[in-house]
């Protein structure tokens, strides 16, 4: 017995001393014992108040960097109550999984008022599959792709999402081929092709009439570009592109603007930083309404380059309690009718409005100068000088009830290229086309108007806005017509430090939210001493010399050039297509 029992613990202290050796050499490897003793000894001499938080602390600096575990895309609902999309990342900080940040994107669809009921159910239909899509392709494929990268690396998990979306570009592109091959060979063969009939002698013309002009000759229209193929489910591209930006900042304890501006500047934090100049909607006109109102989609507020973001935003409310003031009823006549005198036709308003989509109102005039002195005389009330204390923009409906001759753009600019600026709209195109051309395929204008959407990451939005800086154009961010209660937007505008950011009215949730958060931007840039001044507007030609363009003491002196005295109005032309 005393033999197999002195066999047993020789045993197992030979077991013991083998799993100290494994321990040792274990923690030796990991550098443990060395950096154990150096936070012993500080912690003894710092003698933090909370002693396991200062560990843990430490600790924290040495654990690896988190790795993206998983990522969810759900499908929810947008400020208007139609399908938007949600990302949210997962990512695994010292062995365990939590939850870092989410993102919502609404889906880049036209919101269509007064449309027949055929065409709001197709479009309805085709918003569902995209937001349905972006969620497949996000809860299938992009989260595998990204299991296992750092979220800090921005442009390596950007170009991971490109080439997994130019794989599907591929994929849509050859299942469309077999289906085509299939379609044909599967049609009936085409009758035969009868000769048609020659025509008729053509009648003989009468002499014009003396006294009678000859009638001009109209010019045909072209028609207008097809509109830019977008793949179903793209916006899983952007949206979770933008979900790893957010993801950065959280995790670096950072705001996303900053995240964004050290993107930006290769990882450089800029010592001041300015924000964007706010465009705020105030009345929405439409192609419901009468005449030539129809051609002004919306007047846009946009508050002097002094005033700060505060200011603007408080201007910008009061100009909107005028506005709507001015459009309530008129209360009844207290006098009795007299016999034969319609007394239900006095008191009603000349003109109705409701709140729009965009967060400001709809008008309904019959003429387009209306809407014009209704701002006028909003900003007299308020002792406000239109072109001293704010200037106003024109969203122009051009592309949607205009012709698409760029003879007649260019006659525009040259008419107004050196009194306002001279924005594209649509005519811009996705920013990824506008990478492809860089920037070539827009017609003559100051700048053009830029929107996350579908497949556009964070890198393609660094990369827009530094060509844009380059050719000297002025970059406004834009929202959709849909939007969703994320406020990203705001800190994108910021981060990569555009001239203008349009958040439309000062209405609705969604809308609402943007604006508190440009608020809380300029109150931490103003605590932080970081804040710097907006440049004035300076109205001038747009200069087509590249090699002007890019030499900044020629472009001083050519902005330095007197310009003429005129009523400094801003037009913002949603272009046309070129």
């Amino acid at each position: 017995m005393g033999e197999e029992g002195g066999g047993r613990s020789c045993g197992i202290t030979r077991e013991l001393q083998k799993l100290k050796q494994q321990a040792m050499e274990y923690y030796q490897e990991n550098d443990v014992p060395r950096r154990l003793e150096e936070l012993l000894n500080s912690t003894f001499y710092l003698q933090p108040a909370d002693v396991y938080g200062h560990l843990a602390n430490y600790f924290s600096k040495l654990a690896k960097p988190p790795t993206i575990c998983r990522v969810v895309g759900k499908s929810i609902l947008d400020g208007l109550g139609l399908p938007a999309l949600q990302v949210e990342i997962f990512c695994i900080i010292q062995n365990f999984s939590k939850h870092i940040c989410s993102v919502e994107i609404a889906a880049d669809f036209e919101v269509l008022e007064n449309a027949l009921p055929e065409l709001v159910e197709a479009e309805d239909a085709e918003r569902d599959m995209a937001v349905n899509m972006a969620v497949q392709w996000i809860n299938e494929a992009i989260t595998e792709e990204l299991q296992g990268m750092i979220p800090t690396k921005q442009a390596e998990v950007d170009q991971v999402l490109r080439t997994f979306f130019a794989n599907k570009v591929q994929e849509d592109k050859e299942q469309k081929e077999l289906e085509k091959t299939i379609e044909e060979s599967t049609a009936p063969p085409p009758p035969p092709v009868t000769p048609p009939l020659a025509p008729p002698p053509p009648p003989k013309k009468k002499g014009p009439k003396s006294g009678r002009k000859d009638s001009l000759v109209e010019k045909p229209i072209p028609p207008a570009e097809p509109p830019e193929a977008i793949l179903c489910g793209s916006m899983a591209i952007g949206a979770v592109s933008l979900a790893i930006a957010k993801t950065n900042a959280t995790l670096d304890n950072i705001p996303l603007y900053l995240n964004m501006a050290l993107l930006k500047h290769n990882q450089e934090q800029p010592s001041m930083m300015t924000l964007p100049l706010l465009m705020g909607s105030l009345i929405s006109c439409g192609k419901s309404s009468p005449g030539k109102l129809n051609l002004m989609k919306e007047v846009i507020c946009i508050p002097h380059p002094g005033l700060s973001t505060k200011q603007g935003v408080e201007m910008l409310l009061e100009i909107q309690k005028q506005i709507s003031k001015a459009m309530e009823p008129l209360p009844p006549p207290k006098a009795e009718a007299k016999k034969g005198h319609d007394s239900t036709k006095r008191g009603q308003p000349l003109i109705t409005g409701k709140m729009s989509h965009l967060g400001c109102l709809t008008i309904n005039y019959d003429t387009i100068e209306q809407p014009l002195l209704l701002i006028q005389g909003a900003c007299a009330n308020l002792g406000l000088e239109l072109g001293v204390n704010l200037h106003l923009a024109i969203n122009c409906a051009g592309h949607e009830l205009m012709d698409y001759d760029t003879e007649l753009w260019e006659n525009l600019y040259t008419a107004l290229g050196s009194k306002c600026y001279i924005i594209t709209g649509s005519a811009s195109k996705s920013i990824s086309k506008l990478l492809e051309n860089q920037i070539t395929s827009i017609p003559k204008c100051h700048g053009l108007i830029l929107r996350h959407t579908n497949q556009t990451t964070m890198s393609d939005m660094v990369e827009i806005t530094n060509l844009t800086d380059s050719k000297r154009l002025i970059v406004i961010l834009g929202t959709t017509e849909g939007e969703s209660s994320d406020d990203s937007l705001v800190d994108l505008a910021v981060g990569l430090g555009v001239r203008f950011v349009k958040l439309g009215g000062p209405s609705r949730g969604e809308r609402v939210t943007k604006y508190n958060r440009l608020l809380n931007i300029e109150e931490e840039l103003v605590q932080n001493g970081t804040w710097g001044a907006n440049e004035e507007h300076i109205f001038c030609p747009f200069i087509e010399d590249a090699e002007m363009s890019l030499d900044p003491a020629t472009v001083s002196s050519k902005l330095l050039l007197p310009q003429e005295s005129i009523f400094p109005t801003e037009v913002v032309q949603d272009s046309t297509n070129t």
